[in-house]
């Protein structure tokens, strides 16, 4: 069984492994949590220390450890070589994918990723949903006619005006790429779980991104953190700790998925195993796509 608990080390600290525990050495104290009850690791200090018995730890129960740089943003992951014991045949696997069978799952992907960006609209009460729900009867296999660019043009627009960019340094844009790191990386240590490696992709490509097949399937996950974002202020120019922590509660948050209620964080779990079906079989019916939980 998997851990649940998303730890977040804020503090200058120094983290060891002691009788299967994590202990947490601060100014504050000394704090311990059982590692089968971990799920992710954020550790979000650059002045922290861990031993190398902890890494070793942390790998050997699949526990998610995201790094983050100066700005306390994430910027790096612990993932093991190896995710699980028949990872040569699943290696094998996933280089004998078919190009009609990673087409079809693009698609599929985009189609819900697009849809789910309409849902957001719509419990803002925004009117460019109905436009999305369009786009998303015009995706076809591959995404060929490039219906995810132009939706998110209409999207990001009807979210946070017409004067927003993805590519410009601003407060918005620190918010969601701290979120979507914290979804990327779950997505990437689930599909190395899994026995894949993140390199390679079934739409990006790019040869210096080691999480293509993450940066893929974690498309439809997006908006969630995007709802969240909606709701912050723009008048401070950088992130509060309580922000980050809102971000990182994106993986608590509920959602129903293949019939169930559960977390984001179970729910990835599920779906990416899903996807990799799909992709071996050729059948994108395999798909379990979540609907989230307002």
């Amino acid at each position: 069984m998997s851990g649940w608990r998303v730890v977040v080390i804020r503090s200058r600290a120094k983290l060891e492994v002691k009788l299967n525990h994590l202990v947490v050495r601060s100014l504050e104290g000394t704090s311990r949590v059982h590692l089968k009850e971990i799920d992710v690791l954020v550790v979000e200090n650059t002045g922290t220390s861990l031993s190398v018995a902890l890494l070793e730890a942390l790998w050997q129960n699949k526990i998610n450890v995201v790094f983050c740089d100066g700005k306390h943003l994430p910027a790096a992951q612990l993932l093991a070589l190896y995710g699980s014991h028949d990872c040569a045949a699943r290696l094998q696997d996933q280089l004998a994918w078919t190009r009609e069978a990673k087409d079809a799952v693009w698609g599929y992907i985009i189609k819900a990723k697009i849809a789910k960006q309409a849902e957001c609209l719509m419990h803002f009460d925004l009117p460019e949903a109905n436009q999305l729900l369009d786009y998303v009867e015009d995706v076809v296999g591959g995404d060929v006619s490039n219906r995810e660019g132009h939706a998110a043009k209409v999207y990001f627009n009807a979210l946070f005006g017409h004067d927003f960019f993805r590519s410009v340094d601003s407060k918005l844009n620190s918010a969601l790429d701290y979120g979507y790191s914290i979804i990327l990386s779950t997505v990437a240590r689930d599909v190395v779980a899994a026995g894949c490696i993140t390199q390679l992709g079934i739409f990006h490509h790019n040869t210096f991104n080691p999480y293509n097949l993450a940066s893929d399937l974690m498309e439809p996950f997006r908006p969630l953190v995007d709802m969240i974002v909606y709701g912050f202020s723009t008048e401070e120019a950088i992130l509060s700790t309580e922000e980050k922590m809102a971000l990182v509660d994106v993986l608590n948050k509920t959602i129903r998925i293949d019939g169930f209620k559960t977390t984001v964080l179970n729910g990835i779990r599920v779906y990416v195993r899903s996807v990799l079906d799909a992709l071996s079989c050729g059948d994108v019916t395999r798909i379990r796509m979540y609907d989230y939980e307002f």
